[in-house]
């Protein structure tokens, strides 16, 4: 039923429109009030009630309530503004910003200045275009592409021991993080206050380096780990026992990249004694595929690039304790992504018309 103000009369065409608008989150602020002001009207409210309510002046209630009483719908809506229409071509900025700048600039990319200043037009015109056209000039992102000819076998390899594991055995992501730096600062850390983050000095003492072994269980998350001074074929060894050691009599089929101490003739000598034990490897430029580099992020975000180390020993008891947490609250890391998925998306594109 059509709603009264006072000498305004809402159709019911109108009612619906103005509900729209006063619920509205994608259109101008200005109209949801405006629409909000003739309801409350339309209500009853008088001149004071509704400034309350909608939290405008009276002035503005008086304004806007006139304003649609003479012109309805139309009077909430601001004219087209006058002056001197848009002539700024945001397709000529948009061309020149996707070409090099010329080689007497002496730079890599555009920004907005220069651009604008090659152009003849402000520099704020230049960044409405490129956030209009989502481009930025000064971001580069980093791809690569696998060479391995055995590069789809593996994928399928890798991506099946993930998604359709055999039975009864254990699947293992293991990998070295090498070259972990035991970091002291050169003063103490200011704790974290309300207000106030954590602070620490910007230089600091090398104290020496230490390499973490690491066997990821795919299936529940527990890790495996070991940390040496050195990351040669006899430290990848030595752990490849610890690890067949700590899963007795069990088939495991172990993820690794191709990194020359994991096919050292040594190694392949000690997998022929042990052939419950099957290595498959990640295609080149294809680490990324082992999950146990997700955990070396973790590991690195939640205890190393934060920690303050004397010593090498202080570095591995903290890794040796935080893995001794972790497995404590682990979780199975699940793989999503089909061989045929990642596939078209890890080779080399045979047109120039491939997406970034």
């Amino acid at each position: 039923m059509a709603l009264l103000t006072a000498g305004v009369h809402i159709p019911d065409e109108d009612l619906a429109t103005l509900q729209s608008w006063s619920r509205s989150t994608s259109i101008r602020a200005g109209l949801v009030t405006r629409a909000k002001i003739v309801l409350a009207a339309g209500e009853g409210l008088g001149t004071t009630a509704i400034s309350d309510r909608v939290g405008v002046s009276r002035p503005t209630v008086i304004q806007w309530r006139e304003r649609y009483a003479a012109d309805g719908l139309d009077g909430l809506v601001d004219a087209q503004r006058s002056g001197r229409p848009r002539t700024v071509d945001e397709a000529a900025i948009i061309a020149m910003t996707l070409d090099p700048p010329p080689e007497r600039l002496g730079v890599t990319h555009w920004s907005t200045r220069l651009l604008a200043a090659e152009l003849k037009i402000g520099d704020a015109t230049v960044a409405r275009a490129w956030r209009r056209f989502g481009v930025q000039p000064w971001r580069r992102g980093t791809f690569k592409f696998s060479t391995d000819p055995e590069l789809e076998a593996k994928v399928r390899d890798v991506v099946g021991l993930y998604l359709d594991p055999p039975a009864k055995a254990v699947v293992l992501c293991v990998d070295e993080k090498s070259q972990i730096q035991a970091l002291d600062r050169t003063a103490p850390i200011l704790p974290m206050r309300p207000g106030l983050p954590e602070k620490a000095t910007h230089d600091y003492k090398r104290n020496g380096t230490a390499t973490l072994f690491a066997a990821l269980e795919v299936a529940t998350g527990k890790v495996t780990e070991a940390c040496y001074e050195r990351h040669g074929k006899a430290e990848f060894l030595a752990f490849m026992k610890q690890v067949a050691k700590a899963y007795p009599r069990r088939e495991l089929h172990v993820v690794l990249d191709n990194y020359h101490t994991h096919k050292h003739p040594e190694v392949a000598a000690w997998l022929a004694k042990n052939p419950r034990i099957t290595l498959h490897f990640t295609p080149t430029s294809g680490s990324w595929m082992n999950m146990v580099e997700i955990f070396f992020g973790i590991i690195t975000r939640q205890a190393i690039r934060r920690g303050t180390f004397a010593s090498v020993k202080e570095l591995m008891t903290a890794i040796s304790r935080f893995i001794n947490g972790w497995n404590d609250r682990c979780h199975p890391f699940v793989w999503t992504k089909t061989a045929d998925e990642i596939l078209p998306h890890a080779r080399r594109q045979t047109t120039s018309d491939a997406r970034h």
